[in-house]
């Protein structure tokens, strides 16, 4: 291998540190939702639907009902094949969900994932619909957060059996509320009002997902969390700390961003595996309203449909869909594909390199589908991904064997040029073309790897698919760091390893993170060592740098790039042995440790 070739080579693995480097340390700015744009918008009052009434939109209960009385209402049980939890029969609010398929931990033991939450709890977080008066309706005349509604039908819901709320007032105006769920995680309400009065009514329907509090979230630049919002082909992200700094609209009585979505849309709420969103209609036309109420610390996503206007004996009904539940590639893919609803896909964080992270996941998914163990179908996508760079790898290594055949040549020239760099390049430049070689060719598979690897570790970071995804023995976590470590030598001594967030887990690495390094330095050792000391040095350190740079990542990750590694060196050794040079491995390795004698006098 060529001095040049060697140098791009180092110079493409030490950008390769540096860029992990600055993500860590300037982490990219999360693309937000406009707020002058919305404001903009929020000033044109004809436009844009009426703000809930106090009390709906996420500030605290009136006093004559306290969040006490909300624990005690009664309520109408859900269950089904992956969820549990229950409605309130206080405002119709579902705001009690659990997720039956998923555990907080590993553990067989550990406590069912809690995706919503009643008022009064550590931290509210609910779903609520319902209808803003206008004309000569008052906020009596529409039920609201505190309305007590009766259970005309069903008794617990469940997929193919709907329950159905009903509410009267003064006014000769009745309400009823269905609500239906499916066997995964959406759910369907279709709000109706029927008018027994002497008049017209106008409302404007309305949906809610509110949380109380700033939740807790990993809050890693990679990933998004907080407001996730399709307008019209159009994907926007907040997060919390965003939402604190929206414009101030007095009508609205809090910081808020607002939308008018013509025809396809939905927001919500995204956590790094779990959902809360608010889906109108595929078609219709309605207002996103994205929230942040001060004082209260209440952060809240809304949908505001078109008017109604109910003739005297005439009845109207909205219907609207809600999603809560986890992000998981096929259910929503299925969603997506069979409701219309817009590129709901996309309500997974795939990041910038979205054009590979997502086909990267698609395939992945597939092999998972044959295979049924996500460490060995990541094996098999790394072998994939090979077999696809295979001509551009071929061409690298047919390259760095030519360039190791004008070594010799090389040698001559440098002799010859001497001090002379400016000699030196333009005899190498005229070899290389005499020969038809191109130095950089060696690095070209190195560079393709990088994008390659960030798009995988964004996969393994983001999809719950990979989350307790276990491999083998030890690995039982493919998306969190190995768990053995050096500290306890890998549990033959008696006490705990570090803990993964802690820095002695930097330093008492596992056995996956050593095997990595193992795996870069046999690589290295198909090659004999660079003559120029420094090049040598560095080369020396590279694999074991890798190895606790990498050591506290994914496991997920680490496999890919150990199998990434046997697979080149499998690849380089075969098509060295072709091309007539036969690596010389134990010779080389024999040589790494071979102290150089002094010269004799």
């Amino acid at each position: 291998m060529g001095d040049q070739n060697k140098n791009l080579i180092l110079a493409t693995a030490l950008s390769f540190m540096v860029i992990l480097v600055w993500f860590l340390l300037f982490p990219p700015e999360q693309q937000a939702m406009d707020p002058a744009a919305d404001g903009a918008v929020a000033q044109q009052a004809g436009g844009v639907a009426p703000a809930p009434p106090a009390g709906l939109d996420g500030t605290p209960l009136p006093p004559d009902a306290p969040e006490a009385v909300a624990a005690e209402m009664p309520r109408i049980p859900i269950e089904t094949p992956r969820l549990k939890g229950s409605i309130s029969l206080q405002g119709g609010r579902i705001d009690d969900l659990l997720l039956k398929d998923y555990r907080e931990t590993t553990a067989p033991d550990s406590e069912i994932v809690r995706l919503l939450e009643p008022v009064g709890g550590r931290s509210a977080y609910y779903a609520l619909y319902g209808w803003s008066p206008s004309g000569a309706l008052g906020y009596e005349d529409v039920p609201d957060a505190s309305t007590e509604w009766s259970l005309i039908s069903g008794e617990t819901l469940a997929p193919g059996q709907p329950v159905v709320l009903g509410w009267e007032n003064d006014s000769g105006l009745t309400f009823t509320r269905r609500i239906e769920v499916d066997e995964n995680y959406l759910f369907t309400i279709t709000d109706g009002v029927q008018n027994a009065g002497d008049s017209a009514v106008r409302m404007t329907p309305y949906g809610i997902v509110a949380r109380h509090g700033r939740p807790d979230t990993v809050d890693f630049f990679i990933l998004h969390e907080g407001v996730v919002q399709m307008s019209d082909g159009s994907l926007n992200e907040s997060k919390y700390k965003r939402m604190v700094e929206y414009p101030v609209i007095e009508r609205e009585r809090a910081r808020a961003t607002i939308t008018e979505v013509a025809t396809n849309g939905w927001i919500g709420f995204t956590d790094k595996y779990w959902m809360t969103t608010l889906i109108p209609t595929p078609g219709q036309p309605f207002t996103a309203v994205s929230k942040y109420v001060p004082g209260a610390e209440i952060y809240q996503t809304e949908t505001r449909m078109p008017a109604v206007t109910v003739e005297p004996g005439q009845a109207a009904e909205v219907q609207n869909m809600l999603f809560a539940g986890a992000k998981e590639w096929e259910t929503i893919r299925a969603y997506q594909n069979n409701l219309g609803i817009d590129r709901f896909i996309d309500s997974i964080d795939w990041g910038w390199f979205f054009f590979l992270t997502k086909p990267i996941f698609a395939v992945l998914h597939w092999l998972h589908g044959f295979i049924g163990n996500m460490g060995w179908s990541i094996i098999a996508l790394t072998l994939l991904l090979k077999a696809v760079l295979f001509p551009l790898a071929y061409k690298s290594y047919v390259s760095m064997a030519r360039m190791k055949e004008l070594q010799p040549e090389m040698e001559k020239i440098k002799e010859r040029a001497g001090d002379d760099r400016q000699k030196l390049q333009q005899e190498m430049m005229t070899l290389y073309r005499e020969k038809k070689v191109n130095p950089a060719a060696g690095c070209l598979p190195i560079l393709l790897q990088i994008p390659i690897f960030f798009s995988l570790y964004k996969v393994i970071f983001v999809t719950i698919e990979l989350r307790h995804a276990p491999w083998i023995g030890w690995i039982d976590d493919l998306s969190a760091p190995d768990p053995s470590s050096i500290f306890n030598l890998f549990g033959l001594l008696p006490w705990a390893a570090p803990e993964p967030t802690s820095f002695l887990a930097l330093i008492f690495i596992g056995v996956m993170p050593i095997a990595l390094g193992v795996s870069m330095w046999l690589q290295q050792k198909l090659n004999p060592a660079p003559t120029d000391p420094t090049q040598k040095m560095i080369f020396a350190w590279m694999p074991w740098v890798f190895m606790f740079m990498l050591g506290s990542f994914a496991s997920g990750l680490v496999l890919y790039w150990i199998a990434n590694n046997m697979i080149t060196f499998t690849q380089q050794y075969i098509i060295m042995r072709s091309h007539g040079h036969k690596p010389d491995l134990f010779g080389n390795i024999a040589a790494g440790f071979r102290r150089n004698k002094p010269a004799a006098k």
